[in-house]
């Protein structure tokens, strides 16, 4: 099972090597990783998938906040969140396909970010599925590049 987990942790040198060493040290892999700052200068936050039993994602979080310079772990699972990841795609646009493509991108609510003489880079937010959807449609009309970035999640706002 495919788990999110977002980690505040201080904005230092060598604590996101810590924290992906945690992981390949015990053989476990990173599906996607996404790390910035936040609204504070010195700490991070980092959002990562993974996937593995209950069992082993308690064992993890409970070794990330073990370590030096961790300040708070997450399993995103155990909360009703918001997750988006985002993907740039460059597609083949000759002229017989640029209307089609177009609307494929206007369907799935994303942007066309740069024109090319016989290309588009489209952007496309959401979450893994519908970039997966978006990606399985364009692929027959010819995808020249893709860049995604990791999965980055958020709690939901609690209602009062």
């Amino acid at each position: 099972m495919k788990h999110t987990i977002s980690v505040l942790l201080q904005n230092k040198p060598g604590v996101l090597s810590r924290v992906t060493g945690l992981f390949s040290g015990r053989g476990f892999n990173i599906e996607s990783l996404s790390v910035a700052q936040t609204l504070e200068p010195d700490v991070s936050c980092l959002t990562l998938v993974t996937s593995g039993e209950d069992t082993i994602i308690e064992q993890i979080t409970k070794q990330l906040h073990k370590l030096i310079d961790i300040i708070k772990v997450t399993d995103m699972c155990e909360h009703d969140n918001v997750e988006r990841e985002m993907a740039l795609i460059r597609v083949k646009a000759e002229a017989h396909t640029r209307a089609e493509v177009l609307r494929i991108v206007d369907i799935f609510r994303g942007k066309v970010i740069d024109v090319g003489p016989k290309s588009y880079v489209v952007e496309i937010t959401g979450k893994a599925s519908k970039l997966q959807a978006v990606i399985d449609i364009l692929r027959p009309i010819g995808i020249q590049e893709i860049v995604r970035s990791g999965t980055i999640a958020m709690t939901r706002a609690h209602k009062s």
